[in-house]
């Protein structure tokens, strides 16, 4: 059940963004006066066929679905009718071939927008950056934080959310900075640290971010019991129950629900006994932690997580929204940040100041997928706007046969005078598969590493 729901959330998340990707392209031909011989959602020999309007334009589905295409009238592609070479799409002015051509990934650009909009008018929940201990010989402990400190500003950024502030840091953290933080302490004064990023390393880029800075949420103190139970995890398995109030764990007495996190953790693929009060009674019994990976450290993990006061539930979380006009300036902005970061985080891929194990390919994409639509609708737009601006970044990039690489063909026809030769078109489409394919190739090897390496 749980694959079939990942695979619909996949299929419906492909659709939407090459769907709108190809609409781009498509809408701005059609102003343009450019007949359209065929939309298709995929590649390969069509499966579904549908011929509409005027020119009899075909829509059609193909066998393979990871992309898309829109077919134009073309005298390099095949003979024209003198009477319909004025809307054969090589004829076009060369102001006219990068609007249809760049029409696609702003599309993407566009849908994100749409989505962060619809997000922030509706209201995106999320957990306040209030702060715990943080980790001994981090930077976070060097600029003195204490449990209960709340981040509300990274630079010049305001941060609302643990998401936020993480998005804010990574942005930092790649370009090995050092930020102004504004902390409002638990006494109520305001501090300004500065917090040096100059000592984060790739890798801890790659991993946990939060961690390698040595930040931690804050938890207020909770009892040792049991709420949400996971169906398949391994304290459901072995009889917990949630309500269950943990008196010990291997003979030591607990109290607070941060050391059932603390002996767990430590103890991935070993037995732990469980001593519980349950309706007044007294409950033994074993438990064995699935082991995982957190960062290159392994854990253990029951499935379970605490029951909460609901006056807790208030300090912790908070509600991200804004007016309509607001939340569209502040929806263009974010379409800008993850644009500009993603082209950031490529730069420092090609010069190795980044690992290349931060590329994605379907496997994983269509994992992110299926978790962010089991977290809710909200989780699953905000996906789909991250993906949407990294499909619109990619296919700008100048390699031929993206879009991008198109672009780059017609500003070398605006300096030079005159078209791209047919050679170098030619060669420059050979040298783009082999530079596209190795890139697909690389990402789902990264997807294979993830999927079996944990």
């Amino acid at each position: 059940m749980e694959l079939f729901s990942t695979l619909l959330a996949f299929i419906v998340a492909l659709g939407v963004l090459i769907v709108f990707h190809e609409f781009g392209h498509y809408l701005v031909a059609r102003l343009a006066g450019v007949k359209v011989l065929r939309f298709s959602v995929g590649f390969g020999t069509p499966v579904w066929v549908k011929r509409f309007g005027d020119d009899q334009t075909e829509w059609a589905i193909g066998a393979f679905p990871l992309g898309g295409y829109v077919k134009m009238l073309d005298e390099r592609e095949g003979p024209v009718a003198a009477h319909e070479r004025h809307r054969a799409f090589n004829v076009q002015p060369v102001a006219r071939r990068i609007a249809i051509v760049a029409a696609g990934p702003i599309a993407n650009f566009l849908l994100a927008v749409l989505l962060y909009w619809m997000l922030f008018v509706h209201g995106v929940p999320g957990m306040r950056p209030l702060v715990g201990d943080p980790v001994p010989g981090t930077p976070a402990s060097a600029i003195q934080l204490a449990s209960g400190d709340l981040i509300t500003r990274v630079g010049d950024k305001p941060v609302a959310t643990w998401q936020e502030l993480r998005w804010e840091l990574l942005d930092q953290a790649v370009r090995r900075a050092a930020v102004v933080l504004e902390v409002h302490h638990a006494g109520g004064n305001i501090g300004f640290p500065r917090l040096d990023l100059s000592g984060i390393r790739s890798e801890d880029v790659d991993s946990d971010l939060l961690q390698a800075i040595g930040l931690t949420r804050y938890n207020p103190p909770m009892a040792p019991r049991f709420g949400r139970l996971t169906d398949d995890g391994a304290a459901r398995r072995a009889g917990l129950q949630e309500g269950d109030l943990v008196m010990s764990i291997d003979g030591v007495a607990i109290s607070q629900w941060d050391q059932v996190v603390a002996a767990v953790r430590g103890a991935p693929d070993r037995s732990l006994r469980i001593v519980v009060e349950r309706h007044g009674n007294t409950v033994g019994l074993e438990v064995v932690p699935e082991s995982t990976n957190e960062g290159s450290i392994r854990i253990g993990r029951i499935g379970a997580a605490p029951q909460i006061d609901p006056k807790d539930i208030e300090l912790l979380m908070t509600e991200v929204r804004y007016p309509p006009l607001a939340a569209a300036w502040r929806a263009i902005d974010r379409m800008a940040e993850v644009s500009t970061f993603t082209l950031k985080m490529l730069g420092r891929m090609i010069a190795g100041e980044v690992s290349l194990s931060n590329l994605s390919g379907p496997i994983t994409i269509a994992d992110y997928a299926g978790q962010s639509a089991q977290l809710g609708l909200l989780a699953y737009l905000n996906f789909l706007a991250l993906i949407s601006i990294s499909l619109g970044v990619l296919n700008l990039l100048p390699v031929p046969v993206l879009d991008g690489g198109h672009l780059m063909y017609y500003l070398v026809e605006i300096i030079k005078g005159s078209p791209v030769s047919e050679r170098a078109l030619e060669i420059g489409q050979q040298i783009g598969m082999v530079l596209l394919f190795s890139l697909m190739a690389f990402a789902l090897y990264n997807d294979i590493n993830r999927l079996f390496g944990g």
